[in-house]
């Protein structure tokens, strides 16, 4: 079979595009290591003193530890719910496929303003008065994850044949609650890890929703960032490398555990 090279205009192109969305990270991670860079085309001196401070900083380390055990608390509270409510709905009720697409794909369809506005009107008085707690902002997290969950989910079912997979574990005899667990679970584990996994970077990226709830009483480091970035450009822009790392890595492991999904469906 024969292939054809690509010429020289499309890597060119790719190069230049490249670069166009390299040059302001590159540029970012040169201003949080440089100590003095003012009339240069480089920096005069380097230092990891912003790196330094921000570690030692405790506003950050609260700020980055709100944002973890919020993201981790949502990710858990809706594999807990979306997981066996997708599986019934696949395997025994396929008809509500449709209404459960239209529905998970709502938080696409409402601006991130516009809900906060919502939840705001909605959970600020009364009995239900949660404004500004965590607890809302779980909630609204569940909400804005509810299409990654659902997709990844259902994709990893459909891939592994689960309705098959069960009619063949309960004509061996196994109670449905057993073959689900014994049978299935370990089968879409990884597609469930891989949505798990990117639910997570969505909500510890998230901001608007997240500075008009609790942006008052609730520090994330998105919030954290946006505050830090009037006070010093170096230190804002060490705050940004360090999140696009942590995002990277979790890129690389999305990736790892998309190429054994591969690996395990040839």
């Amino acid at each position: 079979m024969n292939t054809r090279k690509a010429g020289i205009a499309p890597r060119t192109f790719m190069l230049l595009l490249m670069i166009y969305l390299l040059l302001p990270l590159l540029a970012t991670g040169l201003y949080a290591f440089a100590q003095d860079w003012q009339n240069t085309l480089l920096p005069r001196s380097w230092t990891l003193g912003w790196f330094r401070g921000m570690f030692q900083d405790i506003r950050f380390l609260e700020a980055l530890w709100n944002s973890l055990y919020l993201c981790v608390i949502s990710v858990l509270l809706s594999l807990a719910v979306m997981l066996p409510a997708v599986f019934v709905i696949t395997v025994y009720f396929p008809r509500w496929e449709s209404f459960m697409k239209g529905v998970v794909v709502l938080p696409y369809a409402v601006p991130g303003v516009v809900a906060a506005v919502g939840l705001i009107r909605a959970y600020s008085s009364g009995p239900f008065d949660i404004s500004g707690t965590a607890y809302l902002l779980v909630g609204a997290y569940f909400v804005v994850i509810l299409p990654y969950m659902y997709q990844g989910i259902r994709n990893s079912l459909l891939s592994v044949s689960a309705v098959e997979l069960l009619n063949a574990a309960e004509l061996l005899g196994a109670r449905r609650r057993s073959a689900f667990i014994n049978v299935i679970l370990p089968n879409i584990w990884p597609g469930v890890m891989v949505s798990a996994l990117l639910s997570f970077s969505v909500l510890f990226g998230e901001f608007v929703l997240t500075n008009m709830l609790v942006g008052g009483h609730i520090q994330t480091i998105q919030v954290y960032l946006f505050r830090r970035v009037g006070e010093s450009g170096h230190l804002a822009s060490a705050i940004a490398i360090s999140y696009f790392v942590f995002i990277l890595l979790l890129s690389a492991v999305l990736m790892k555990l998309g190429m054994k999904i591969k690996g395990q469906a040839k």
